[in-house]
């Protein structure tokens, strides 16, 4: 087959803006963001087979019980679907009393209207108005100039305020504005048209606004996201009054670490899905950030102690698998097939029981100190029976774990490495995974009654 190349003298690094003084490669996440979910917006926009109503509605519930406090529910003038859907939760009481709902909008006048009209009767909202402000989009998509994009977001500010005086007055209403594709905007252009909105709302004591920055198609190194945070952080005006909001997606693969740096930068507050779900490569996973923040010691104010449940739904809702690799949630990533995996596991299990054991307390009550293992599979509702799979490339530590855990037999440690071999030469000869039934049948064949007789009592 003749070899290939890209042609990478077609595409440019992207060029990071000068921060020599930055300070946030010193500092330490230590508490949990704001957190808003997508996954019936951005997510569901992104789908195949759009969300209908039940699957928009298990979505909510999940994402209600799981703790979130600002979820972002549609895009009204997107679709009849997506109206229906923010009217029934308004009309039907569904949502609680400490949840925001948002809506999206872009900043047109009829657009607005009838979206400020989709939110009457609600108890709380947040209207997110944005705009398009990177050159490309400017020059190619809208053909504006600078000073016209800029009005485009006051006068959108503008009208969202006149309408909402008049249709929302009983409402708790936030505002949120964004400019789009913030990442690839001249710095010194976003902070214009941020402070030109800021004038408009004008916020202040008791009159927070959300300034949220996409990095809508991910285009730069992380570190370079975090630098552009940290330059807004320090030079928007009424700051104080500002919750400073991310919106990463992952194109480049690392939307993770551009959100995890953005915080060290000054952001506030992350808008992502669970899974990771959104157009192309997707919106920032966060069930990644989540769960990287409690193997760090910080509660992220979320409840993942039953993570499957929480892919199943998603699953259920989004119609399509999550990957078996995953971070945290993936099926496969508590599972060990690697023999020298297995070994240092199980060696870890029976230190961690003799510990418990030495200090009168269970396992669970120790820190968690475990080879291979960032985290407990138990804390998010998984078994230890996964943990160590026995297939063609495992070793006697696997198999001497499997004996025990499932069987009850705990081998000699001579015993060990025979019984391996043997297992070995079966999954070699039959391929794929080896389970525990089949292994308790070779140790049955091959073995003393004696043996026989403990897994029959055990079973």
């Amino acid at each position: 087959m003749e070899s290939t190349r890209l042609p990478s003298e077609r595409y440019s690094e992207f060029t990071p803006m000068s921060l020599l003084d930055r300070t946030w490669p010193d500092k330490r996440i230590v508490a949990a963001p704001r957190w808003l979910s997508t996954d019936l917006r951005d997510g569901n926009q992104s789908l195949a087979s759009p969300m209908g109503p039940a699957r928009k509605l298990a979505m909510f519930e999940l994402l209600v019980t799981m703790g979130y406090k600002e979820i972002e529910v549609g895009f009204p003038v997107a679709s009849r679907d997506d109206h229906d859907f923010v009217r029934l939760l308004i009309e039907e009481d569904r949502i609680p009393d400490d949840v925001w709902i948002s809506v999206l909008v872009p900043a047109r006048d009829e657009l607005l209207r009838r979206t400020v009209e989709s939110l009457r009767g609600a108890p709380r909202a947040t209207i997110h108005v944005y705009n398009a402000t990177a050159p490309m989009f400017r020059e190619v998509v809208f053909g504006i100039t600078r000073p016209e994009c800029k009005d485009l977001a006051v006068q959108g500010t503008r009208l969202m305020m006149k309408y909402a005086e008049r249709t929302l007055a009983d409402c708790d209403l936030r505002y949120q504005y964004s400019p789009e594709l913030f990442n690839e905007t001249e710095p010194d252009f976003a902070l214009d048209v941020c402070e030109a909105v800021m004038d408009t709302w004008e916020p202040g004591p008791d009159r927070e606004m959300i300034l949220n920055f996409p990095a809508t198609v991910e285009r730069s190194l992380p570190h370079v996201f975090a630098d552009q945070i940290e330059w807004l952080s320090r030079s928007l005006a009424r700051r104080e009054h500002v919750c400073l909001s991310i919106h990463p997606h992952n194109d480049r693969g690392t939307g993770v670490a551009s959100a995890e740096l953005a915080l060290l930068a000054g952001a506030e507050r992350i808008e992502g899905c669970l899974f990771g779900n959104g157009e192309r490569a997707g919106n920032v996973c966060l069930v990644t950030l989540g769960m990287n923040m409690v193997t760090h010691g910080v509660d992220p104010g979320i409840d993942f102690s039953n993570l499957d449940m929480i892919r199943d739904t998603v699953e259920y809702c989004n119609q399509m698998a999550v990957h078996p690799r995953h971070p945290y949630g993936g099926e496969l990533v508590y599972t060990a097939f690697s023999g020298s995996h297995q070994d240092a596991i199980k060696k870890g299990l029976d230190d961690m029981s003799r510990r418990a054991e030495e200090a009168g307390v269970t396992p669970a009550d120790l820190p968690w100190r475990m080879p291979y293992l960032p985290l407990d599979p138990a804390d998010v509702g998984r078994t230890y029976e996964a943990v160590v799979r026995i297939n063609s490339q495992s070793g006697k530590g696997g198999v001497a774990y499997v004996m025990g855990a499932h069987h009850g037999v705990d081998l000699p440690r001579e015993e060990q490495r025979q019984f391996a071999d043997l297992v070995q030469t079966h999954a070699d000869a039959e391929g794929g995974e080896i389970s525990p039934d089949r292994i308790a049948e070779i140790f049955q064949r091959e073995y003393a009654p004696s043996h026989r007789r403990r897994i029959a009592a055990r079973s």
